[in-house]
C-alpha cells in the first residue's frame, strides 16, 4: 500500500525515536540517511520506507498490530515497574497515537494479548456488541462438584457488587481441578469472581486464546506483529 510522504520530524516524533528539536542533533550527527544519503534539514518530507536510523531501517511507520505472550507477573498499566510494555522497544512508549493493549490481563493472569496504536482496531476487539470470545485454562483449589457446567452456561450467574448476571460461558472440565472456560465478554476479573461465586479459588488463569488469535510457539514475554490478513480475522 502506497503512503504520503511525512516531514522528517514529524515522522520520527510520531514513531518515539526522539523529539521534534532532538531531530537536529541526530542530523548533524549524519545518523539519518533516505535512500543510502545523509539527511541534512528537519523539514525534508520523506518516504518512511526510504529512511535508515543508524543504518537501521524505522519501525513500522503506521499503526502497529501486536501477538504477545503476556507472562506472569506483569501489569497492563503505563507507569509501573512491572508493566508489560518493558518487554517492547522502549520509543514504542511514546508513539502517537499510544501504543496500548486491547484489553488488559492482570497481574497473576498469564496468556494471549494484543497491542495496538490503532484506536477503531483496538475498539473493535473490545466492544461488547462484536460478542469475542475469550479462551481461558482454569486451575482451582478444590475439585468441580459437577454443577459447575450448567451454572456457567445458564447465563445467569449474578457475581457480587453487580447487577446483571454474566453472558452464558462454555465449561469443558480437563480434571478434577482443572478445566477450559469460553466467555463472551470482559468483565473485571470475571473468571476468578465467577469460581468465587460458585464457592471455589481459582488458582492459575491462562488465557489460550482471544478471538482467532492464539499463541502458537510464543514464548512468555515474546511478542511478534500479525499480518494483514491476520488483523483482518473475525472472531
Amino acid at each position: 500500500m502506497a503512503h504520503s510522504s511525512e516531514r522528517l520530524d514529524h515522522l520520527l516524533s510520531r514513531l518515539g525515536y526522539c523529539s521534534r528539536s532532538e531531530v537536529r542533533d541526530l542530523l548533524r550527527e549524519g545518523r539519518v540517511l533516505a535512500d543510502g544519503m545523509p539527511l541534512r534539514k528537519a523539514a525534508t518530507k520523506v518516504e518512511p520506507a526510504s529512511v535508515q536510523i543508524d543504518e537501521e531501517p524505522l519501525d513500522h511507520p503506521y499503526p502497529l498490530y501486536v501477538l504477545y505472550h503476556k507472562p506472569l507477573g506483569k501489569v497492563c498499566a503505563h507507569d509501573d515497574p512491572r508493566a508489560i510494555y518493558q518487554d517492547f522497544p522502549p520509543r514504542w512508549r511514546y508513539r502517537r497515537p499510544s501504543f496500548s493493549s486491547v484489553g488488559r490481563l492482570d497481574r497473576e493472569t498469564s496468556g494471549v494479548l494484543l497491542l495496538t496504536d490503532d484506536g477503531d482496531w483496538l475498539h473493535r476487539w473490545t466492544s461488547p456488541r462484536y460478542d469475542i470470545p475469550r479462551r481461558y485454562r482454569v486451575t482451582l483449589e478444590n475439585p468441580l462438584q459437577g454443577h459447575e457446567a450448567g451454572i456457567l452456561a445458564s447465563g445467569t450467574l449474578l457475581l457480587e457488587g453487580e447487577h446483571s448476571p454474566c453472558k452464558a460461558a462454555e465449561m469443558i472440565p480437563l480434571g478434577t481441578t482443572e478445566l477450559q472456560l469460553t466467555l463472551h465478554e470482559g468483565r473485571y476479573h470475571e473468571v476468578r469472581r465467577m469460581f468465587a461465586a460458585l464457592d471455589n479459588l481459582v488458582l492459575s488463569l491462562h488465557r489460550e486464546a482471544f478471538g482467532p488469535f492464539t499463541l502458537d510457539d510464543l514464548a512468555p514475554g515474546q511478542w511478534r506483529e500479525l499480518s494483514e490478513i491476520e488483523r483482518q480475522r473475525e472472531s
